[in-house]
């Protein structure tokens, strides 16, 4: 069993999002993305089948997919899909995630 607590392990870069790597086995790839207000994860697709869980810790932003904004997120928001659907989010204030991936990419 592993403990790691995200909010002291956050940091935020000005030029682009940050991504920092919670755990990763051959199950599972968790990951905390950072973005800045005005920053993005472009929207992109993995050719595979999986699922990818997306939980907003804090922020705001919109979720994005592969013909623009769907929908507002915020904190305590959790986004499911199957990690073939186009995905990516833009942060309209400083927004930090956990992703997880299963299987791993």
């Amino acid at each position: 069993m592993r403990k790691n607590r995200i909010p002291e392990s956050r940091s935020f870069n000005p030029e682009r999002m940050h991504v920092q790597l919670v755990h990763e086995s051959e199950h599972v790839k968790v990951m905390n993305f950072n973005l800045k207000a005005g920053q993005e994860m472009p929207v992109h697709s993995h050719n595979l089948e999986g699922e990818l869980v997306m939980v907003v810790l804090s922020g705001e932003g919109e979720l994005l997919g592969e013909h623009g904004p769907l929908d507002s997120i915020t904190a305590g928001d959790v986004i499911i899909c199957e990690i073939k659907v186009p995905h990516g989010v833009r942060a309209s204030a400083d927004m930090s995630l956990v992703v997880t991936i299963a299987p791993p990419i």
